[in-house]
């Protein structure tokens, strides 16, 4: 066992855990910007977007982001009409970028269909870039259908109700099913919302603060004398080390060269500096071979670091002063005014703004 259980709560009915849910929800529900207010239904493009600018970040994360889509594209006709390209801006600094081309994919074919959602999971789980988890939301969020999403919030939260011993990457059909059995026929959509507010604030990974907890009278984890030890953590296997490189051609109107990555795979269809594959070795061995074109190229001081979900990347800088005065196939001149709006990826625009800084540094020995 993780953590052993002295006395087992007793057992209570899915009905009452729920009823306790919504009543805490109607008190304490979090003002977000893409929810619908009390006792009105959501708009399905709003959770639709909401759910997808929210994989990988926070609330506060995806706001910002949020808002900024709504107010240049405030329904899914007019994000279905705007470019890619304009999406992909847009989207910059979220990472994951096949969701920014799914997200345009997806908008295209709902406007095809009139500009409606499906609203049984079944149908939208046929939509690019709608997975097990956003279809049920939207579901439940925009229909009230008695759907039971499970992100990572959800998942702790019903591991520490049911004292499941296993790892939430292990025990996913549990989960799912811990889910359908406590999800109530009436109001399932502030249900989920109540429980992804309860996993955000009260229900936290570390230190949470059962006392507040509408779940507590029935959560086994609870009794334990470490609640946060459920549910256990899986084992963390080495994350493998690439290393790279990546050119900084600057123009002494400050404008440096760029260009876009393919649409499909890692960072598609992003704006980033020229460089080579990203392999398995020591950035330190990395040298100028992969540069874009001949000029004289030096090394900058150190390297970037950046964390991908499977790899680490180490990323040697290499700059060199160019005159401007061509551009060479497949590259691009980017103003230095127009790097926060040009598509780049956080890696590339802060790869662009170290490179920028070591340059001048090294100018000036």
């Amino acid at each position: 066992m993780t953590a052993s259980i002295a006395r087992r709560p007793p057992a209570l009915k899915p009905a009452e855990l729920a009823r306790a849910v919504l009543a805490w929800w109607d008190l304490r529900r979090r003002a977000l910007p893409w929810r619908a207010p009390a006792g009105e239904r959501a708009e399905p493009y709003r959770v639709w977007l909401s759910e997808i600018l929210l994989q990988q970040t926070t609330a506060a994360g995806a706001a910002p982001y949020f808002e900024a889509f709504v107010r240049r594209w405030p329904n899914v006709q007019a994000l279905a009409a705007a470019p890619l390209e304009d999406v992909m801006q847009t989207f910059a600094g979220l990472g994951y970028y096949t969701r920014a081309r799914n997200l345009h994919a997806c908008a295209r074919e709902i406007a095809e269909r009139g500009g409606a959602f499906p609203r049984l999971e079944a149908e939208l789980l046929e939509l690019p870039g709608v997975g097990p988890y956003t279809a049920a939301a939207i579901a439940a969020i925009a229909f009230d259908e008695p759907a039971a999403p499970v992100d990572g919030n959800i998942a702790r939260i019903l591991s520490r109700l049911h004292a499941f011993d296993a790892p939430v990457v292990s025990n996913r059909p549990a989960i799912d099913r811990a889910a359908r059995a406590l999800t109530p026929q009436d109001r399932p959509g502030d249900f989920a919302q109540a429980l992804m507010d309860i996993g955000a604030t009260i229900c936290r990974p570390r230190n949470p603060d059962c006392t507040r907890c509408p779940l507590q009278p029935g959560c086994a984890a609870a009794r334990a004398p470490s609640p946060e030890a459920f549910p256990p953590r899986p084992e963390k296997k080495p994350r493998p080390v690439r290393a790279g490189a990546a050119f900084f051609a600057r123009a002494p109107d400050g404008s440096f060269l760029a260009r876009r990555r393919p649409p499909k795979g890692l960072l598609g269809a992003t704006m980033e500096l020229p460089g080579g594959e990203w392999s398995v070795g020591d950035v330190e061995d990395v040298g100028p071979d992969a540069a874009p074109f001949p000029a004289l190229w030096r090394r900058l001081p150190g390297h970037l670091e950046h964390v991908f979900t499977h790899f680490t990347l180490r990323l040697a800088l290499f700059g060199a002063r160019v005159s401007g005065a061509e551009t060479p196939p497949g590259l691009a001149w980017i103003a230095p005014a127009a790097l926060a709006s040009s598509g780049f990826s956080g890696l590339m625009k802060k790869a662009a703004e170290s490179a920028e800084v070591l340059m001048q540094e090294v100018g000036r020995k």
